[in-house]
């Protein structure tokens, strides 16, 4: 499941960059100054990025993903949630229990119906993005990896997502 850890786009012998390399510079190019997103990546495997304009996260707490696919082995999860969202997803067990981070397409204000409980995070906010190679625990880790320069999990399938696992967690608290 690891990919190159090259997080620059590099064409070898006039072949196009690799997948995990032009979504890496896609990401990176969120900020001002994408070397800058290169050098923590190599430095310390997680870049911090800004949202908003490239790409938005939708914080989800590990506890409502775990109820929505009904596992709690890493690697299910992962299929699980690549199947569910189509898009990257990130985890950080940094905080108890952990979190996990959808990253989606720009929603340009349109209404986001569980702030409350599963926050989307946009312009303003800064998310730590780890190295694509980083797949697995410990630290900050891709669950299911950027495909290609632009793969983000579409808004509405997020929300559909918090809401089913809202239902479960709902029902199993009866």
């Amino acid at each position: 499941m690891s990919e190159s850890t090259d997080t620059e786009p590099s064409t070898g012998s006039g072949t196009s960059p690799t997948p995990a390399c032009a979504a890496a510079d896609f990401l990176a190019r969120s900020q001002q100054a994408p070397e800058q997103a290169r050098r923590e990546w190599a430095d310390t495997g997680v870049a911090l990025l800004p949202l908003g304009h490239r790409f938005e996260a939708a914080r989800l707490p590990a506890r409502l993903v775990l109820a929505t696919v009904c596992t709690t082995d890493p690697r299910q999860t992962a299929v699980l949630l690549g199947r569910a969202l189509n898009g990257p997803v990130i985890f950080d067990g940094r905080l108890m229990g952990g979190t996990y981070y959808a990253l989606m397409r720009p929603s340009a204000g349109q209404p986001w119906k569980y702030q409350d409980v599963a926050p989307r995070l946009g312009g303003g906010n800064y998310l730590g993005v780890p190295r694509m190679d980083r797949t697995e625990p410990p630290g900050t880790h891709w669950v299911v990896a950027p495909r290609f320069p632009g793969d983000l999990c579409e808004p509405a399938t997020v929300e559909a997502l918090i809401g089913f696992g809202l239902s479960i967690t709902q029902e199993a608290e009866l």
